[in-house]
């Protein structure tokens, strides 16, 4: 495969959930060619979270299930409800009896391969040469695969149903005893493919060496994305979401308030990642980025528009583009005798690292050092109780708030800090904390969680939604004077 000669693009999961509604306007391209492109997709909506664990809540899936298993029936019951649910997600997006039976077969001959998977590792374990705990890790990427497996699987027989030559890759490992690297397994996968003559659609997790839920967890479908479109030279890398990249959450300051961005730069994105707000993993972007490859993320059900572009360029003028916020814990650790020690901050970030908490910015003085962490309140108390021993004579205390941060590609000259502050004490909203860096990317406004809201909705309409009302005041002035400045 040349560059410029197609795209490597992405379904999420909640969009997987409607690729019925997808198969017209996106997959077929309303009407167009449909060659020349490659799916890699998510499992469907709900699936994974069934799988592992809730994403948000935590409830605990087959996987957690199994490893705290006495015996079978949990996780074997689990397994049962995941099998009954991707039943319900194909039957919802293909109509063909032939295409269902062949899906039902599908999740049989996979559901059961994993049971029996499980059931001799739980025997195997039960000598006592043989941990279980060693195998977990192999488990979880097993159970991932599942997901994105049958939503690929059953995207093909959508496509081939609608008179498309499709071709399901399967970047899962199932059976597969060979030890392959990622670019192994993708360039053994597509040693054939034809982007010309065919629609490749691909699994979003891809079984390697490298083990990548123990690297990037549940991001794994965007590296495996992103490499992709690499190793074949993509023109584009797209994702499409069901959402369309904007100034702000839309239920938050309103649909009629918010601006596609339309075009930002990695940068960015890498600050929306801090701050939780995936456009795309951090590693995935690195990859695109190194690689020379734009990234558009798109509304999937609104797939005439072209979405936002994301580069390497350069903002044409400053702007705050997007709010965003993220409830944090902040840890303080202060020691009056800290000043002119060194040495402090590297045994705090040691044991951050070592209880894998995500550091979503930092601030220190004389004394004493904040960070601002994104991470569940049972594991900040194992950092807490590390650092008690480290530092028993310090007081170490936690506080729930929210950072609410304002980013752009370029903030200089526009006194967002000062307009910033003067929005939110218009709106009764008393800050905890601030800062800017010297990059000019973004400001971070601390607030308690329960500001955090309309913190957003303040600073949204006092640095976007304003400065675009001056903006086309600006243009509209400007268009005036022209035949004035003629006559």
């Amino acid at each position: 495969m040349s560059r410029d000669t197609h795209t490597v693009e992405k379904i999420g999961g909640t969009s997987m959930s409607r690729s019925a509604e997808l198969l017209q306007p996106l997959l077929l391209n309303d009407g167009g060619d449909p060659y020349g492109r490659i799916f890699v997709v998510s499992a469907y909506g709900g699936i994974t979270d069934m799988l592992l664990e809730h994403k948000k809540t935590g409830e605990p899936g087959v996987y957690a299930h199994f490893a705290n298993a006495e015996n079978a029936h949990g996780w074997s019951d689990a397994l049962n409800r995941v099998a009954k649910a991707m039943g319900d997600s194909h039957c919802k997006v293909l109509s063909a009896p032939g295409d269902i039976q062949a899906a039902d077969d599908f999740v049989r001959e996979r559901i059961e391969g994993a049971r029996s998977c499980l059931i001799d590792l739980q025997r195997l374990c039960s000598y006592g040469h043989f941990r279980l705990s060693q195998h977990m890790g192999i488990i979880r990427e097993l159970l991932a695969g599942l997901g994105e497996s049958h939503s690929a699987y059953v995207t093909t027989l959508l496509l081939r149903s609608a008179g498309v030559n499709a071709r399901f890759v399967d970047l899962s490992g199932w059976r597969d005893d060979r030890e392959l690297s990622l670019d192994e397994r993708i360039e053994f996968a597509f040693r054939d493919v034809v982007c010309e003559r065919e629609l490749p659609i691909v699994t979003g997790y891809a079984q390697c060496t490298e083990n990548l839920m123990s690297l990037y967890d549940r991001g794994y479908s965007e590296v495996t994305f992103s490499r992709l479109a690499a190793q074949t030279g993509a023109a584009e890398a797209i994702i499409h979401k069901e959402f369309h990249l904007s100034s702000a959450d839309p239920k938050l300051v309103g649909l009629e308030n918010v601006n596609k961005l339309g075009h930002t730069n990695y940068d960015v994105a890498d600050q929306l990642s801090n701050m939780g707000m995936e456009a795309i993993h951090p590693s995935a972007a690195k990859t695109l980025r190194q690689a020379g490859i734009p990234l558009r993320v798109t509304n999937a059900f609104e797939p005439s528009d072209p979405g936002t572009l994301i580069d390497d360029a350069p903002a044409q003028s400053p702007q705050v583009e997007i709010l965003t916020s993220l409830d944090v814990f902040a840890l303080e650790v202060f020691e009056q005798d800290m000043v002119g020690v060194k040495g402090y901050d590297a045994t705090i970030l040691q044991i951050l690292t070592r209880h894998n908490v995500d550091i979503v910015s930092k601030t220190s003085n004389a004394n004493s050092i904040t960070h601002y962490v994104d991470a569940s309140p049972k594991l900040l108390k194992r950092v807490e109780n590390d650092l008690a021993v480290e530092y028993p004579t310090a007081s170490v205390t936690t506080r729930g708030l929210s950072v609410v941060a304002a980013i752009g590609r370029d903030l200089s000259g526009l006194n967002a800090l000062g307009r910033g502050f003067a929005a939110l004490e218009r709106a009764d909203i008393e800050l905890v904390a601030v800062q800017q860096g010297p990059r000019n990317v973004d400001i971070q406004f601390v607030t308690t969680r329960d500001d955090a809201d309309a913190a957003v909705r303040a600073l949204h309409h006092a640095l976007i939604e304003q400065a675009s009302e001056n903006r086309r005041a600006v243009r509209g002035t400007k268009v005036k004077r022209e035949p004035q400045l003629a006559a």
